[in-house]
């Protein structure tokens, strides 16, 4: 609700990102943020609102252009390169703006999914300081995809388009969601031709069986080496081909460990002996998945043996034929809820 109440209110100019807090949030605590944020990045600007509605504060972020270059600088975000200047994409750099395509554009070199934050969100969002984090749409650009994407009926997604505001990952997701759906016609019509032409006798339809398994072994073997080639082109034509994959992933903001130099990049990271992390494992996750299994075992069995028990008296009520499936599906419910817990827990405690 808090989301959506932000959503409704009067737009602040020169917004991208906004940040909510509890309201349970003190002036201290919003205080120390606010300079930490001013010190850690000193162009960024930050304007301080209260939703009287939902009783919390928000920062409501934007960047200057300049920091927002240094920004992709220190991320080293791909851009593309102009053709003079070999074309591609690269990492970004300050020294060298001068050779990428759109740099003078101040409103379109960076896309939508190009966002600002404050250094630690993570951690803090982790630890319940900072309630949500999230950039402002551009109705603008929404009511465009509404019309091209949305309402398109027979029409090619506009993949650059979705990439460019929603990010790479969710256009991939979409581009691969299009070409599979596309992919599936071809076994489609071949099962229907197939089931046509078959006649009723089990012969007939033992053969039919078997042809059709084996053309989708090749449409299988077929349909993914294409969309390896198809996946490689977009990901070449978003930049994203040759970017390491921890560049993409936020670290974890329940890590612990002591601080060192990373003997493969000479920077400065947490490191937490892997001999803890074996010692966990072993006294405490894997006794603890094991007494998982096997009270899901024995529950499992116990409302076997009710069913067997119920089916055998006949003088039973008809409905209460049905109370062991009942049990069981309570059971699997509650099991559920329960063991997601742990699982949290062992992942929390156990990839410290």
């Amino acid at each position: 609700m808090a989301h959506k109440a932000w959503m409704k209110t009067v737009p602040t100019e020169n917004c991208d990102v906004l940040m909510t807090f509890p309201d349970s949030t003190d002036d201290h605590t919003l205080l120390w943020l606010l300079n930490h944020i001013r010190l850690g990045i000193p162009e960024l600007i930050v304007q301080v609102r209260h939703h009287r509605h939902t009783r919390v504060y928000a920062f409501f972020l934007t960047a200057t252009y300049e920091s927002l270059l240094r920004g992709a600088d220190e991320l080293g975000l791909r851009k593309a390169v102009k053709a003079e200047f070999g074309g591609g994409t690269r990492g970004f750099s300050c020294e060298e703006d001068f050779i990428y395509e759109n740099i003078d554009n101040e409103l379109g070199f960076f896309s939508s999914q190009v966002g600002t934050g404050g250094t630690g969100v993570p951690e803090l969002a982790a630890r319940g300081v900072i309630q949500q984090l999230f950039p402002l749409h551009e109705q603008r650009i929404l009511k465009r995809l509404m019309k091209s994407w949305v309402q398109a009926v027979c029409e090619a997604q506009p993949l650059d388009d979705i990439c460019d505001y929603f990010g790479v990952k969710i256009a991939m997701y979409f581009a691969w969601l299009g070409f599979y759906t596309s992919a599936m016609l071809y076994p489609a019509v071949f099962g229907s031709i197939l089931y046509t032409f078959t006649d009723s006798d089990q012969t007939s339809q033992d053969i039919s069986c078997v042809v059709f398994a084996i053309f989708n072994v090749i449409w299988a073997t077929l349909f993914l080496e294409e969309w390896k080639r198809r996946g490689a082109e977009f990901a070449y034509k978003w930049g994203t081909l040759d970017t390491p994959a921890e560049s993409l992933e936020e670290p974890r903001p329940q890590f612990r460990g002591t601080k060192r130099i990373s003997p493969v990049t000479s920077t400065e990271e947490f490191h937490y002996p892997p001999w803890k992390r074996l010692l966990f494992q072993s006294l405490v996750s894997l006794p603890v998945c094991l007494a998982c299994l096997a009270s899901v075992f024995l529950l499992m069995l116990g409302c076997f043996q009710l069913q067997e028990l119920v089916l055998s008296v006949q003088e039973l009520p008809r409905v209460l034929r049905f109370l062991p499936k009942i049990i069981l599906a309570v059971i699997v419910t509650a099991c559920d809820e329960l063991y997601k817990k742990v699982a949290l827990w062992l992942n929390d405690m156990g990839a410290l």
